[in-house]
Protein backbone atom coordinates (compact mmCIF):
# COMPACT_ATOMS: atom_id res chain seq x y z
CA UNK A 1 0.00 0.00 0.00
CA UNK A 2 1.05 3.29 -0.70
CA UNK A 3 -0.09 7.12 -1.46
CA UNK A 4 -0.46 8.60 -4.75
CA UNK A 5 -1.70 12.32 -4.69
CA UNK A 6 -4.06 12.39 -1.97
CA UNK A 7 -5.99 9.37 -2.35
CA UNK A 8 -4.19 5.89 -0.64
CA UNK A 9 -3.76 3.20 -3.45
CA UNK A 10 -3.62 -0.37 -3.33
CA UNK A 11 -2.37 -2.97 -5.59
CA UNK A 12 -4.93 -5.68 -6.12
CA UNK A 13 -2.70 -9.02 -7.41
CA UNK A 14 -3.73 -12.31 -7.42
CA UNK A 15 -6.39 -13.41 -5.65
CA UNK A 16 -7.25 -10.20 -4.13
CA UNK A 17 -10.87 -10.96 -3.46
CA UNK A 18 -12.26 -14.19 -1.53
CA UNK A 19 -14.32 -15.89 -4.40
CA UNK A 20 -17.62 -14.75 -2.60
CA UNK A 21 -16.25 -11.46 -2.36
CA UNK A 22 -15.53 -11.20 -6.36
CA UNK A 23 -19.56 -12.53 -6.61
CA UNK A 24 -20.58 -10.23 -4.38
CA UNK A 25 -18.89 -7.20 -5.97
CA UNK A 26 -20.52 -8.07 -9.28
CA UNK A 27 -23.75 -8.21 -7.44
CA UNK A 28 -23.49 -4.68 -6.28
CA UNK A 29 -22.16 -3.02 -9.39
CA UNK A 30 -25.11 -4.43 -12.02
CA UNK A 31 -26.23 -1.55 -13.24
CA UNK A 32 -29.00 0.07 -13.55
CA UNK A 33 -29.58 1.53 -17.26
CA UNK A 34 -27.30 2.24 -20.01
CA UNK A 35 -26.49 5.51 -19.07
CA UNK A 36 -25.30 4.18 -15.53
CA UNK A 37 -23.02 1.94 -16.98
CA UNK A 38 -21.59 4.01 -19.54
CA UNK A 39 -20.78 6.52 -16.87
CA UNK A 40 -19.11 3.73 -14.89
CA UNK A 41 -17.27 2.48 -17.86
CA UNK A 42 -15.69 6.38 -18.13
CA UNK A 43 -14.65 6.27 -14.61
CA UNK A 44 -13.32 2.72 -15.00
CA UNK A 45 -11.11 3.73 -18.08
CA UNK A 46 -9.97 7.27 -16.54
CA UNK A 47 -8.69 5.18 -13.25
CA UNK A 48 -6.52 2.69 -15.50
CA UNK A 49 -5.21 5.38 -17.54
CA UNK A 50 -3.84 7.07 -14.35
CA UNK A 51 -2.67 3.95 -12.51
CA UNK A 52 -0.74 3.00 -15.47
CA UNK A 53 0.48 6.83 -15.94
CA UNK A 54 -0.98 6.76 -19.45
CA UNK A 55 -2.41 10.13 -19.48
CA UNK A 56 -0.10 11.00 -22.25
CA UNK A 57 1.61 7.93 -24.46
CA UNK A 58 5.40 8.70 -25.67
CA UNK A 59 5.15 8.98 -29.40
CA UNK A 60 6.12 5.92 -31.60
CA UNK A 61 9.37 6.37 -33.09
CA UNK A 62 7.94 6.18 -36.81
CA UNK A 63 11.33 3.95 -37.83
CA UNK A 64 10.07 1.42 -40.01
CA UNK A 65 9.56 -2.71 -38.96
CA UNK A 66 12.29 -5.05 -39.37
CA UNK A 67 11.05 -7.96 -41.55
CA UNK A 68 12.87 -10.94 -42.11
CA UNK A 69 13.63 -14.72 -42.94
CA UNK A 70 9.95 -15.54 -44.72
CA UNK A 71 9.12 -18.77 -44.42
CA UNK A 72 5.97 -20.47 -46.48
CA UNK A 73 4.17 -23.02 -44.93
CA UNK A 74 1.16 -25.17 -45.72
CA UNK A 75 -1.27 -22.07 -46.45
CA UNK A 76 0.31 -19.48 -44.84
CA UNK A 77 3.69 -17.83 -44.18
CA UNK A 78 5.49 -16.52 -41.37
CA UNK A 79 8.13 -13.90 -40.81
CA UNK A 80 10.10 -12.70 -38.08
CA UNK A 81 9.39 -9.24 -36.79
CA UNK A 82 10.29 -6.61 -34.76
CA UNK A 83 9.54 -2.57 -34.60
CA UNK A 84 10.03 0.06 -32.17
CA UNK A 85 7.27 0.88 -29.71
CA UNK A 86 9.27 3.49 -27.61
CA UNK A 87 12.61 5.42 -28.79
CA UNK A 88 15.77 2.15 -28.18
CA UNK A 89 12.83 -0.17 -26.97
CA UNK A 90 11.89 -2.94 -29.63
CA UNK A 91 8.49 -5.43 -30.21
CA UNK A 92 9.81 -8.66 -31.10
CA UNK A 93 7.34 -11.52 -32.52
CA UNK A 94 6.38 -13.39 -35.43
CA UNK A 95 3.88 -11.97 -38.43
CA UNK A 96 1.62 -15.08 -39.87
CA UNK A 97 -0.39 -14.29 -43.20
CA UNK A 98 -2.65 -16.53 -45.02
CA UNK A 99 -1.13 -17.63 -49.05
CA UNK A 100 -4.13 -17.03 -50.84
CA UNK A 101 -4.76 -13.41 -51.86
CA UNK A 102 -7.54 -11.42 -50.85
CA UNK A 103 -9.12 -8.22 -51.58
CA UNK A 104 -8.68 -7.38 -47.74
CA UNK A 105 -7.58 -8.97 -44.58
CA UNK A 106 -8.70 -9.18 -40.92
CA UNK A 107 -5.82 -8.40 -38.79
CA UNK A 108 -5.55 -10.54 -35.22
CA UNK A 109 -3.69 -9.64 -32.53
CA UNK A 110 -2.28 -12.90 -30.53
CA UNK A 111 -0.37 -12.11 -26.85
CA UNK A 112 0.55 -14.69 -24.99
CA UNK A 113 0.92 -16.08 -21.21
CA UNK A 114 3.28 -17.04 -18.81
CA UNK A 115 4.85 -20.30 -20.59
CA UNK A 116 7.78 -22.06 -20.26
CA UNK A 117 9.57 -24.69 -22.39
CA UNK A 118 9.72 -23.03 -24.23
CA UNK A 119 8.47 -19.48 -23.88
CA UNK A 120 5.66 -17.76 -24.88
CA UNK A 121 4.78 -17.00 -28.42
CA UNK A 122 7.57 -19.95 -29.27
CA UNK A 123 5.14 -22.15 -27.74
CA UNK A 124 3.06 -24.96 -29.79
CA UNK A 125 -0.27 -23.21 -28.43
CA UNK A 126 1.01 -20.43 -29.61
CA UNK A 127 2.20 -20.99 -33.05
CA UNK A 128 -0.44 -23.66 -34.21
CA UNK A 129 -3.52 -20.91 -33.62
CA UNK A 130 -1.54 -18.34 -34.84
CA UNK A 131 -0.70 -20.09 -38.01
CA UNK A 132 -4.73 -21.87 -38.06
CA UNK A 133 -6.20 -18.28 -38.38
CA UNK A 134 -3.72 -17.22 -40.74
CA UNK A 135 -5.05 -20.52 -42.77
CA UNK A 136 -8.49 -18.91 -42.35
CA UNK A 137 -7.74 -15.94 -44.34
CA UNK A 138 -6.28 -13.66 -41.25
CA UNK A 139 -2.86 -11.55 -40.45
CA UNK A 140 -1.97 -12.30 -37.67
CA UNK A 141 0.75 -11.25 -35.53
CA UNK A 142 2.28 -12.81 -32.26
CA UNK A 143 4.63 -10.67 -29.84
CA UNK A 144 7.25 -11.32 -26.80
CA UNK A 145 5.61 -10.55 -23.43
CA UNK A 146 8.56 -8.17 -21.55
CA UNK A 147 11.37 -9.85 -20.90
CA UNK A 148 10.62 -13.20 -22.95
CA UNK A 149 11.58 -14.58 -26.72
CA UNK A 150 13.66 -12.12 -28.13
CA UNK A 151 12.15 -9.13 -25.58
CA UNK A 152 15.61 -9.41 -23.69
CA UNK A 153 15.86 -5.41 -22.90
CA UNK A 154 14.89 -5.54 -19.72
CA UNK A 155 13.23 -8.20 -16.76
CA UNK A 156 9.51 -9.23 -17.08
CA UNK A 157 9.06 -8.04 -13.59
CA UNK A 158 10.27 -4.93 -14.27
CA UNK A 159 8.41 -2.08 -12.46
CA UNK A 160 5.34 -0.77 -14.70
CA UNK A 161 5.63 -3.79 -16.73
CA UNK A 162 1.89 -3.43 -17.19
CA UNK A 163 2.80 0.09 -18.97
CA UNK A 164 4.78 -1.11 -20.59
CA UNK A 165 2.93 -4.12 -22.39
CA UNK A 166 0.08 -1.79 -23.16
CA UNK A 167 1.87 0.54 -25.05
CA UNK A 168 3.58 -2.68 -26.31
CA UNK A 169 -0.29 -3.76 -27.44
CA UNK A 170 -1.15 -0.28 -28.66
CA UNK A 171 2.15 -0.53 -31.24
CA UNK A 172 1.37 -3.95 -32.50
CA UNK A 173 -2.21 -2.72 -33.31
CA UNK A 174 -0.51 -0.05 -35.24
CA UNK A 175 1.82 -2.14 -36.64
CA UNK A 176 -1.24 -4.67 -38.14
CA UNK A 177 -3.00 -1.79 -39.41
CA UNK A 178 -0.03 -0.50 -41.21
CA UNK A 179 0.17 -3.28 -43.08
CA UNK A 180 -1.43 -3.36 -46.97
CA UNK A 181 -4.76 -4.80 -46.97
CA UNK A 182 -5.59 -5.08 -43.75
CA UNK A 183 -9.08 -4.13 -43.03
CA UNK A 184 -9.65 -1.85 -39.71
CA UNK A 185 -13.25 -2.98 -39.28
CA UNK A 186 -12.10 -6.50 -38.70
CA UNK A 187 -9.80 -6.48 -36.38
CA UNK A 188 -9.57 -9.15 -33.29
CA UNK A 189 -7.49 -10.48 -30.16
CA UNK A 190 -6.91 -13.37 -28.38
CA UNK A 191 -4.65 -14.68 -25.84
CA UNK A 192 -4.42 -16.76 -22.58
CA UNK A 193 -3.53 -16.17 -18.99
CA UNK A 194 -1.85 -12.94 -18.89
CA UNK A 195 -2.53 -12.66 -22.76
CA UNK A 196 -6.18 -12.31 -22.16
CA UNK A 197 -5.18 -9.63 -19.31
CA UNK A 198 -3.48 -8.31 -22.64
CA UNK A 199 -6.43 -8.62 -24.36
CA UNK A 200 -9.13 -7.09 -22.18
CA UNK A 201 -7.26 -4.01 -21.24
CA UNK A 202 -6.50 -2.91 -25.06
CA UNK A 203 -10.08 -3.69 -25.53
CA UNK A 204 -10.68 -1.68 -23.08
CA UNK A 205 -8.72 1.70 -23.85
CA UNK A 206 -8.79 0.67 -27.77
CA UNK A 207 -11.86 0.86 -29.73
CA UNK A 208 -9.95 -0.25 -32.92
CA UNK A 209 -9.91 -3.58 -31.49
CA UNK A 210 -13.44 -5.30 -32.75
CA UNK A 211 -13.68 -8.57 -31.30
CA UNK A 212 -12.23 -10.01 -28.33
CA UNK A 213 -11.32 -13.45 -26.70
CA UNK A 214 -9.76 -13.27 -23.62
CA UNK A 215 -8.78 -17.54 -22.87
CA UNK A 216 -8.83 -18.54 -19.23
CA UNK A 217 -8.65 -14.68 -17.39
CA UNK A 218 -11.30 -13.14 -16.70
CA UNK A 219 -12.29 -13.42 -12.94
CA UNK A 220 -14.33 -11.87 -10.59
CA UNK A 221 -11.50 -12.26 -7.93
CA UNK A 222 -8.36 -13.10 -9.42
CA UNK A 223 -7.06 -10.23 -10.41
CA UNK A 224 -3.63 -11.71 -12.18
CA UNK A 225 -0.76 -12.78 -10.33
CA UNK A 226 2.43 -11.00 -12.44
CA UNK A 227 3.12 -7.39 -11.91
CA UNK A 228 2.95 -7.18 -15.82
CA UNK A 229 -1.16 -7.23 -14.69
CA UNK A 230 -1.66 -6.06 -11.71
CA UNK A 231 2.08 -4.32 -10.52
CA UNK A 232 0.72 -0.70 -11.10
CA UNK A 233 -2.62 0.38 -9.16
CA UNK A 234 -5.35 0.23 -12.06
CA UNK A 235 -7.75 -1.78 -10.37
CA UNK A 236 -8.36 1.08 -6.81
CA UNK A 237 -7.51 4.49 -5.28
CA UNK A 238 -8.97 5.41 -2.34
CA UNK A 239 -12.72 4.50 -2.15
CA UNK A 240 -13.21 3.56 -5.77
CA UNK A 241 -12.16 -0.29 -6.81
CA UNK A 242 -12.97 -1.99 -9.66
CA UNK A 243 -12.27 -5.66 -10.85
CA UNK A 244 -11.23 -7.61 -14.15
CA UNK A 245 -14.53 -8.50 -15.07
CA UNK A 246 -15.72 -4.85 -15.20
CA UNK A 247 -12.68 -4.09 -17.31
CA UNK A 248 -13.56 -6.77 -19.74
CA UNK A 249 -16.91 -5.54 -19.90
CA UNK A 250 -15.45 -2.55 -21.44
CA UNK A 251 -15.76 -4.18 -24.69
CA UNK A 252 -19.25 -4.08 -24.90
CA UNK A 253 -20.97 -4.01 -27.20
CA UNK A 254 -18.41 -5.61 -29.38
CA UNK A 255 -18.42 -8.87 -29.46
CA UNK A 256 -16.84 -11.00 -27.09
CA UNK A 257 -16.10 -15.39 -26.29
CA UNK A 258 -14.76 -15.92 -22.43
CA UNK A 259 -13.37 -19.36 -22.44
CA UNK A 260 -12.82 -20.85 -19.36
CA UNK A 261 -11.95 -24.05 -17.76
CA UNK A 262 -13.11 -25.94 -13.91
CA UNK A 263 -9.03 -25.45 -12.86
CA UNK A 264 -8.04 -21.99 -12.35
CA UNK A 265 -9.49 -18.82 -11.25
CA UNK A 266 -12.29 -18.82 -14.30
CA UNK A 267 -14.17 -22.31 -12.73
CA UNK A 268 -17.21 -20.03 -11.77
CA UNK A 269 -17.62 -18.25 -15.02
CA UNK A 270 -20.85 -19.85 -16.51
CA UNK A 271 -22.40 -19.08 -12.99
CA UNK A 272 -21.16 -15.81 -12.34
CA UNK A 273 -18.98 -13.87 -14.50
CA UNK A 274 -20.94 -14.80 -17.84
CA UNK A 275 -24.26 -13.77 -15.93
CA UNK A 276 -22.71 -10.28 -15.35
CA UNK A 277 -21.39 -9.98 -18.85
CA UNK A 278 -24.37 -10.49 -20.53
CA UNK A 279 -26.21 -8.10 -18.59
CA UNK A 280 -23.98 -5.35 -19.49
CA UNK A 281 -24.58 -6.71 -23.50
CA UNK A 282 -28.30 -6.87 -22.81
CA UNK A 283 -27.87 -2.93 -21.67
CA UNK A 284 -26.90 -2.38 -25.64
CA UNK A 285 -29.40 -4.80 -26.81
CA UNK A 286 -26.54 -6.89 -27.90
CA UNK A 287 -27.08 -10.30 -25.55
CA UNK A 288 -26.22 -12.53 -28.08
CA UNK A 289 -22.70 -10.90 -28.84
CA UNK A 290 -21.32 -12.10 -25.23
CA UNK A 291 -20.67 -16.06 -25.71
CA UNK A 292 -19.17 -18.20 -23.44
CA UNK A 293 -17.41 -22.01 -23.55
CA UNK A 294 -16.92 -23.83 -20.39
CA UNK A 295 -14.40 -26.81 -20.37
CA UNK A 296 -14.58 -28.14 -16.34
CA UNK A 297 -12.89 -31.09 -17.08
CA UNK A 298 -9.99 -28.60 -18.50
CA UNK A 299 -7.01 -26.94 -17.22
CA UNK A 300 -5.13 -23.50 -17.49
CA UNK A 301 -3.92 -23.25 -21.06
CA UNK A 302 -4.68 -22.18 -24.46
CA UNK A 303 -5.31 -26.57 -25.57
CA UNK A 304 -7.04 -27.68 -28.70
CA UNK A 305 -10.72 -27.61 -27.33
CA UNK A 306 -9.90 -24.10 -26.63
CA UNK A 307 -8.73 -22.91 -29.87
CA UNK A 308 -11.70 -25.15 -31.75
CA UNK A 309 -14.25 -22.88 -29.65
CA UNK A 310 -12.22 -19.72 -30.74
CA UNK A 311 -11.91 -20.30 -34.22
CA UNK A 312 -15.37 -20.17 -35.44
CA UNK A 313 -16.10 -17.26 -33.70
CA UNK A 314 -13.51 -15.31 -34.97
CA UNK A 315 -14.41 -17.10 -38.37
CA UNK A 316 -18.34 -15.64 -37.66
CA UNK A 317 -17.08 -12.02 -36.32
CA UNK A 318 -14.52 -11.33 -39.13
CA UNK A 319 -15.19 -13.31 -42.07
CA UNK A 320 -13.13 -15.66 -41.98
CA UNK A 321 -12.53 -18.90 -43.71
CA UNK A 322 -13.14 -21.75 -41.38
CA UNK A 323 -13.58 -24.75 -44.52
CA UNK A 324 -10.25 -23.56 -45.09
CA UNK A 325 -9.34 -25.59 -42.05
CA UNK A 326 -11.95 -28.43 -41.91
CA UNK A 327 -11.22 -31.30 -43.14
CA UNK A 328 -13.45 -34.01 -45.38
CA UNK A 329 -15.67 -34.48 -42.16
CA UNK A 330 -16.20 -30.83 -41.45
CA UNK A 331 -14.29 -31.39 -38.21
CA UNK A 332 -11.14 -28.48 -37.59
CA UNK A 333 -7.91 -30.33 -38.34
CA UNK A 334 -4.46 -28.72 -37.04
CA UNK A 335 -2.76 -31.67 -37.72
CA UNK A 336 -1.01 -29.81 -41.42
CA UNK A 337 0.52 -26.90 -38.78
CA UNK A 338 4.24 -27.40 -38.66
CA UNK A 339 5.47 -26.38 -34.90
CA UNK A 340 9.18 -24.89 -35.53
CA UNK A 341 11.99 -24.42 -33.41
CA UNK A 342 12.41 -21.30 -31.30
CA UNK A 343 15.59 -20.65 -33.63
CA UNK A 344 13.47 -20.24 -36.80
CA UNK A 345 11.37 -17.79 -35.23
CA UNK A 346 13.80 -15.96 -33.82
CA UNK A 347 14.06 -11.95 -34.74
CA UNK A 348 17.62 -10.94 -33.34
CA UNK A 349 20.39 -13.87 -34.48
CA UNK A 350 24.00 -13.27 -35.71
CA UNK A 351 22.90 -12.69 -38.79
CA UNK A 352 20.27 -9.90 -37.94
CA UNK A 353 21.50 -8.41 -34.75
CA UNK A 354 19.76 -6.08 -32.62
CA UNK A 355 19.80 -2.69 -33.50
CA UNK A 356 22.56 -0.47 -31.80
CA UNK A 357 20.25 2.21 -30.28
CA UNK A 358 18.33 -0.80 -27.85
CA UNK A 359 18.63 0.41 -24.42
CA UNK A 360 19.59 -2.17 -22.06
CA UNK A 361 17.97 -2.64 -18.70
CA UNK A 362 15.42 -1.98 -16.04
CA UNK A 363 16.76 1.59 -15.95
CA UNK A 364 17.28 2.37 -19.42
CA UNK A 365 14.02 1.12 -19.88
CA UNK A 366 11.82 3.11 -17.08
CA UNK A 367 13.82 5.78 -18.63
CA UNK A 368 11.60 6.45 -21.51
CA UNK A 369 8.66 5.42 -19.69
Amino acid sequence: MFFCGKAQVELCQGAYFTEEQGQAFLDQHIPASLSDWQQRAGEIRMHIREGMEMGTIPPGPGTAPIINEKKVMDGYTIENVAFESLPGFYVTGNLYRPVKKQKSYAGILCPHGHGENPTGRFREQTQVRCAMLAKMGAVVFAWDMVGMGDSKQCDHHIAKGVKLQTINSMRALDFLLSLPGVDPQRIGMTGESGGGTQTFLLMALDQRVKVAVPCVMVSSYFFGGCSCESGMPIHKKGSYQTNNVEIAALTAPRPMLLISDGDDWTKHTPESEYPFMQKIYALYGRKNTVASVHLADEKHDYGPSKRKAMYPFMAKYLKLDIKAVEDANGNIDESKIKVLEPSALQVFTEAHPRPANAVQGDEAVLKLL
